[in-house]
């Protein structure tokens, strides 16, 4: 099976859209965690040093993928840490995932900006011929 998963970035006003594309939800979801990172620094900086156990539960796709993206900005946030990749499972409304990363290093990673949250603007999770799409705006 060829991946056709990607991540990106694209301008909105004063803040940042996210996207990920994936063979699968669960792998659209993670490549836009790893755009979420991207935001931040560099996701290739990044070394696999932890795990951590995130999880999030909606009916609606674009919903798992506002609270995926907040659980994301949440445990980033407290830990201080960044997330070089994502392997997440979508079970119908279940979202669970183990995000690896390592505590940010100012030096090291430089981060550009602080992800405050996921916001509601440009929200989308589609198919896409043979892929998924999911996309946000985050505040920056």
């Amino acid at each position: 099976m060829t991946s056709t998963a990607s991540f990106g970035t694209f301008e909105h006003d004063a803040d940042i859209g996210v996207r990920g594309r994936g063979a699968t939800l669960a792998e659209a979801f993670a490549s836009v965690g790893r755009a979420l990172t991207s935001v931040v620094t560099d996701p290739a900086s990044v070394r696999e040093v932890l795990a951590v156990e995130v999880s999030a539960e909606a009916a609606d796709p674009e919903v798992l993928l506002f609270d995926w993206l907040n659980a994301l900005v949440f445990e980033m946030a407290t830990r201080r840490v960044l997330f070089a990749r994502y392997e997440v499972r979508v079970d119908g409304p279940s979202l669970s995932a183990r995000a690896f990363g390592e505590p940010v290093e100012v030096a090291r990673h430089h981060p550009a900006v602080e992800v405050k949250g996921a916001t509601w603007t440009g929200l989308r999770v589609s198919r896409e011929g043979d892929s998924w799409v999911a996309e946000c705006v985050v505040d920056v």
